[in-house]
């Protein structure tokens, strides 16, 4: 089991340039990629696209690339005046329209971005895409043994809330064989508190009005289906696939059942353990979505 939360950071040098990669995810039910990359490797996007869709299959996933010059050589860096005049001119338009001093400096010019760059920065995005391809590697490493380690504690959470669930199950379980006869009893006091003379136990009436109740409230198919999806879950756990789509289905599922156990049981016994489940079933359900 894997979480759909992770961080992961690669670097990579090539012909003098340090190429940076950082990958972050988070969840969501589809995979999203979002790339951002510097103007001149944006034709590398797809190439990035698809290495991460074959380690990745689910969650929100934000590629930031960066490449500057590996060493200190100024022969290496070229400034790009004309767009040092477009900030300028618009940092001094800016100024003035606030009403403050002329702000720029010829460090805030050198920072701005694209100003100053590598001069190997205009080579072709493709000689550029092996050192590209190892630091994305190295990141998507990273991040993978993050959502690793978060998808363990995920398991612990998720185990322990079945482990809840089967146990309240299990008591509704022990309490279903005596809904019919609760409701003999109930339907008895009520004869008698209204002044009437109560119906023997065998009679006619009063025993097909306890079948009809007992066969209105039978929850016998929604316990067993409940105990088949807590057991997909220990068969999901087993599994080396991405489980988070499948385990979001069963929790579903699960809700399904528990309704119908509070609708279909007519006991205030019961429908107070069904009050449980449902706020058990809740976390479960918050947990799962971070499940890969």
């Amino acid at each position: 089991m894997k979480s759909m939360t992770g961080y992961g950071r690669g670097e990579s040098a090539q012909r003098g340039l340090k190429v940076t990669v950082e990958v972050s995810s988070v969840n969501r039910k589809q995979t999203e990629i979002s790339v951002n990359l510097p103007r001149d490797l944006e034709v590398l996007e797809a190439q990035i696209r698809d290495l991460i869709n074959q380690r990745v299959s689910r969650g929100r996933v934000t590629v930031r690339l960066s490449i500057h010059a590996a060493r200190s050589d100024a022969s290496l860096m070229r400034a790009d005046a004309a767009l040092a005049k477009i900030y300028a001119k618009e940092l001094r338009a800016l100024a003035k329209s606030l009403h403050l001093p002329d702000p720029v400096t010829l460090d805030m010019l050198a920072r701005a971005p694209g100003v100053l760059r590598a001069e190997e920065q205009v080579t072709e995005a493709e000689e550029l895409w092996p050192s590209v391809n190892k630091a994305l590697d190295g990141a998507l490493d990273i991040l993978l043994k993050m959502r690793e380690r978060e998808g363990a504690f995920l398991a612990r959470e998720l185990k322990g809330r079945i482990a809840f669930l089967r146990a309240g199950v299990a008591r509704v379980q022990k309490l279903a064989p005596k809904v019919a006869e609760r409701y003999r009893d109930q339907l008895l006091n009520r004869i008698k508190a209204a002044g009437l003379e109560a119906p023997g136990l065998d009679d006619e009436r009063l025993v097909k009005e306890i079948f009809y109740f007992a066969d209105r409230s039978d929850i016998s198919e929604e316990l067993t289906r409940l105990q088949s999806h807590f057991q997909q879950f220990d068969d999901c756990l087993k599994s080396t696939e991405p489980i988070g789509r499948t385990l979001d289905f069963l929790a579903q599922e699960i809700n399904r059942e528990i309704n119908t156990l509070g609708s279909k049981a007519n006991d205030s016994v019961i429908s107070r353990e069904v009050v449980l489940l449902k706020a058990e079933l809740e976390k479960f359900r918050e947990q799962v979505q971070n499940v890969e």
